[in-house]
C-alpha cells in the first residue's frame, strides 16, 4: 500500500471521526447546558450564589460554542474539511468565536473555584470580600477582555498556500506559542482552578466547626464538591489539546508531507474532541457526583416546569380559577425548600 493511499485513509477517518463526534457533542452539549441554565436560573437557592452565577455564564458560552462546533461538523459533511482553508472570513471567525468561548469558559471555572475558596473560608473578612455585585463586575470586565483579545489574535489568522488556515504574523506566532496556549489558556487557568478548588475543599472539611445554618452548610458542601469535580475534568480535558496546539504552531506541518500532515490532523481531531468535551460535560459531572443536584434537577423538571406547563395548558383551555397562580407559586416554593 502506497504512502499516499495510507495518508488519504487517515484523513478520511479523521474527517468521519470529526463529523460523527460533532453531532454527539452537540446533542449532549445542548441538553446538558440547557438543563444547567434551567436549574441555576430557576431555583431561588442559586440566584444569589456567586459560584452559581459563574457556572451560569459558563453554560451560556458553552451553549454558544456548541453551535460553533456543529457548524464545523456541517461544513465537514459538505466540503470534507472544516472549510477554514476555503473561506477567508471563516478562517478568522472560527478562531475568534472559539477563543472567546474558550477563554470565558476556562476563567469562569477559575472564578467559581476562587469564589468558593473565599465563601467557605473561616476568616469572616475574607468571606465578606467577594460579593455578587463585585462578581458581576469581574465577569463583565473579563468577557470584554476575552472578546477584544480574541478579535486581535484571530485577525492574525490567514490562509497559507501549503499550511492552510494558520497564524501568519511573526509576533502573533511568538505570543501564541510562548504565552497564549501555554499560559493564558494552559498553565494559568489549570493552576488557579486546581489550587483554589483544593483549598475550598479543605475549608469545607472544617465547616462543621463553624456556627452556620444547616442550609448554608449543605449548599457550601454541594457547590464545593461540584466545583472540585468540574476542575478535575477541566484539567484532564484541556491539557492534551493545549500541548498539541503549542507544538503545531511552533512546528507546523506542510501539506507537501502527506503522511505527517494526515497524522497531525488525526491527532488534532482526537485532542479537539477531548477538549470540546469540556463544554459539554459540566451538567453530567454535577448530576453524577452530587445527589442533591440530582434532586434539584428532578424538582425543576417535574415539580416546577411540569406544573407550569400544566398551568399554561389549563389557562389556554380557560379551565383555571384565580387561585391557581398562587397555588403554583406556593408549590414551587415548597419544592425549593425541600431540596
Amino acid at each position: 500500500m502506497s504512502t499516499s493511499s495510507v495518508s488519504d485513509g487517515i484523513l478520511k477517518f479523521a474527517t468521519q471521526y470529526s463529523f460523527y463526534s460533532g453531532f454527539i457533542l452537540f446533542s449532549f452539549g445542548v441538553i446538558g447546558n440547557v438543563l444547567n441554565l434551567l436549574v441555576f436560573i430557576q431555583l431561588k437557592l442559586f440566584r444569589t450564589n456567586r459560584c452559581a452565577f459563574y457556572i451560569t455564564i459558563e453554560s451560556i458560552f458553552n451553549f454558544i460554542y456548541q453551535f460553533v462546533y456543529i457548524s464545523l461538523t456541517v461544513l465537514i459533511s459538505i466540503y470534507g474539511d472544516d472549510a477554514t482553508e476555503r473561506f477567508f472570513i471563516w478562517c478568522k471567525l472560527r478562531y475568534i468565536l472559539g477563543q472567546t468561548c474558550g477563554l470565558i469558559t476556562f476563567y469562569m471555572i477559575c472564578f467559581s473555584a476562587v469564589d468558593q475558596f473565599f465563601s467557605t473560608n473561616h476568616h469572616f473578612h475574607l468571606r465578606q470580600m467577594c460579593t455578587l455585585k463585585l462578581g458581576r463586575y469581574f465577569a463583565f470586565i473579563f468577557i470584554c477582555f476575552a472578546i477584544i483579545h480574541s478579535i486581535a489574535l484571530g485577525s492574525s489568522y490567514n490562509i497559507q498556500p501549503t499550511l492552510g488556515c494558520t497564524i501568519s504574523n511573526y509576533v502573533a506566532i511568538q505570543y501564541s506559542t510562548f504565552f497564549f496556549y501555554p499560559v493564558l489558556i494552559g498553565f494559568l487557568p489549570i493552576v488557579i482552578a486546581s489550587t483554589f478548588s483544593v483549598l475550598a475543599y479543605y475549608n469545607v472539611r472544617r465547616i462543621v466547626r463553624r456556627q452556620l445554618p444547616i442550609v448554608r452548610r449543605k449548599s457550601d458542601k454541594q457547590i464545593t464538591a461540584m466545583v472540585l469535580m468540574r476542575v478535575i475534568i477541566f484539567v484532564c480535558s484541556v491539557s492534551p489539546f493545549d500541548a498539541y496546539r503549542i507544538y503545531s504552531i511552533y512546528v507546523p506541518t506542510s501539506q507537501s508531507m502527506p503522511m505527517a500532515y494526515a497524522i497531525g490532523r488525526l491527532i488534532q481531531t482526537v485532542f479537539a474532541f477531548i477538549n470540546s468535551m469540556n463544554s459539554v460535560i459540566s451538567f453530567y459531572v454535577f448530576i453524577i457526583f452530587s445527589s442533591r443536584f440530582r434532586r434539584q434537577v428532578q424538582s425543576v423538571l417535574v415539580k416546577i416546569r411540569w406544573q407550569r406547563w400544566k398551568y399554561w395548558c389549563c389557562l389556554i383551555n380557560n379551565q383555571i380559577d384565580p387561585n391557581n397562580n398562587t397555588e403554583l407559586r406556593n408549590s414551587q416554593m415548597k419544592s425549593e425548600e425541600n431540596i
